[in-house]
């Protein structure tokens, strides 16, 4: 293992002992690490409603606009200055579940091959959410606006695209006027709209992406704002004035961050670092190591009849319906896109034709992954299940994103590992069960609420339970079926998982009947 794969595999462990350790606390549905990206639709949200009712008593210009945000602050602090300091607040947290989101998938490696799409037009969001939060500290018009406007501009003017410098021509004193108020007023309403714009292509290629967090998330996180509202109420640092500079200001580090580099560097030091930092973070889904390209998945038209299962499972929107092209009496065929699809093979798992009932010795299923074909799936599963002895047999399913069900190999365990849990029909779950008389199945994969391919968890439980086609069928009984979702670190957790069912199957009396149908 090279020293980079060396310290990412630290990374990750790292991470996934905290988030483990905040499923103890909150549960998996309560972890806010693992809805990062609808936190951030949910704090965007929060600063345009809280914004909106600011910009309602907002008065634009030069004499006006620092009294106005001081009416909502002082006079109102009941109402306008809890709105003042949750639209600052949440402006913060938006920051920075936006970087940890950026930070977490970045570690996962879910930036590479069909999913640079969202990890560019996600660095593209950055530039536009700072350009807008930036913008509105300069409404307020007090010391830390005139700090960061004057800086700002100053900066700006180290570009050689201006014909004059832009300090000259709208922020000194002798020229600074309504006009400029008007114009940062205006920005400050049209970016969100750009912004909300963006997010829109972001998750576009996103089959039924999370946008909202569970109420109960969403209601802590609204308390936490109101609190901290409360308790360290956003103020004002005292009205501009262009004719002093502006000293001990309190900055605020998730927007402002880069303003005292301005003072310590070059004016291009700082164009490098952030031009620069932008360009990498742009081109990192291309860059080495060479990113695994798995192929894509196969339509047999022979065993499609257009049915749209692959369709409602694909995490990826990377499977669409278009007018039957063979002459078939089905109306529709699937039609894979290939640069929308990561290759997880959900599709084939949902396909109906993917059944190892079926007779022929290489069948086809109606969408198939060429590097896993169910036929290959069935013959390597039956030929590992007639090897198994002792006296209690089970078999193993993992993912290849989560903890690795190779390990539990031995004389009375068979494992397999698939590129997501929910490439696996429910019909294979029967197979193992009725056809090889296995006495238990063991199916794992990455935590609830936490799947490497989004959905993968999601779809097993629900086709298992009967909510979802294709459905386990009756016949395969609920108790030989164990579930258990984990992450690579929980080898451990997941062996000891695997003798407490074997365990429970010993003593359970459907094992005995087992027996006695052999």
């Amino acid at each position: 293992m090279t020293a980079t794969k060396q310290k990412r595999s630290m990374v990750r462990r790292a991470q996934f002992a905290l988030e483990g350790a905040l499923n103890m606390v909150f549960g998996n549905g309560l972890n806010p690490l693992y809805y990062l990206g609808a936190l951030g639709f949910f704090f965007f949200w929060v600063v345009v409603i809280s914004g909106a009712y600011i910009y309602a008593f907002y008065k634009t210009g030069i004499e006006l606009s620092y009294p106005s945000v001081e009416y909502l602050t002082n006079e109102q602090w009941y109402f306008g200055g809890v709105m003042r300091s949750l639209h600052r607040y949440a402006s913060d947290a938006l920051v920075l579940v936006m970087a940890l989101h950026l930070l977490r998938e970045y570690i996962m490696g879910r930036y590479r091959g069909a999913r640079w799409f969202a990890w560019f037009t996600g660095v593209l969001l950055i530039w536009l959410i700072f350009a807008a939060g930036i913008n509105g500290y300069w409404m307020v018009w007090d010391k830390l606006a005139q700090f960061s406007t004057v800086s700002t501009v100053e900066w700006l003017d180290w570009l050689p695209i201006f014909s004059e410098p832009m300090s000259r021509s709208f922020v000194t004193q002798e020229v600074l006027n309504d006009r400029f108020f008007s114009l940062i007023s205006f920005a400050h309403v049209t970016l969100p709209l750009f912004i909300l714009f963006l997010l829109w292509v972001h998750i576009m290629r996103i089959s039924k992406p999370v946008v909202n967090p569970s109420r109960g998330l969403a209601t802590w996180m609204l308390l936490a704002l109101l609190v901290l509202s409360l308790v360290e109420p956003a103020l004002s640092q005292g009205p501009a004035d262009m004719a002093l500079e502006p000293t001990n200001l309190n900055i605020d580090w998730f927007y402002l961050f880069i303003y005292p580099l301005l003072d310590a560097w070059t004016a291009g030091q700082v164009w490098a670092l952030v031009i620069g930092s932008t360009l990498l973070l742009a081109v990192l889904p291309w860059l080495p190591p060479r990113f695994k390209n798995i192929p894509v998945p196969e339509i047999h038209l022979n065993d499609c009849s257009g049915c749209r299962l692959c369709v409602a499972d694909c995490p990826y929107e990377a499977v669409i319906m278009r007018p039957r092209s063979d002459g078939m009496h089905f109306a529709e065929e699937a039609v894979v896109i290939a640069d929308r699809c990561v290759s997880c093979g959900i599709c084939a798992g949902a396909c109906p034709s993917s059944n190892p009932f079926r007779g022929e010795e290489d069948y086809m299923s109606g969408i198939e992954m060429p590097s896993i074909t169910m036929s290959g799936l069935r013959t390597s599963l039956r030929s590992d299940l007639e090897k198994l002895s002792g006296r209690v047999r089970l078999l193993v399913v993992g993912c290849d994103n989560a903890v690795s069900v190779l390990q539990l190999q031995s004389a009375s365990v068979a494992a397999i590992s698939l590129p997501c849990i929910a490439m696996l029909p429910p019909s294979f779950i029967e197979f193992a069960l009725h056809e090889h008389h296995v006495d238990g199945v063991l199916i794992s994969g990455c935590r609830a609420g936490d799947c490497y391919h989004r959905l993968g968890v999601l779809w097993t439980e629900q086709r298992l339970a009967g909510k979802r086609e294709p459905r386990l069928r009756s016949r395969a009984e609920r108790k030989r079926i164990k579930l258990f979702w984990s992450v690579s670190l929980d080898i451990k957790e997941l062996e000891s998982e695997l003798e407490s069912f074997r365990a429970s199957l010993t003593s359970n009396q459907t094992l005995t009947k087992v027996r006695e149908e052999r």
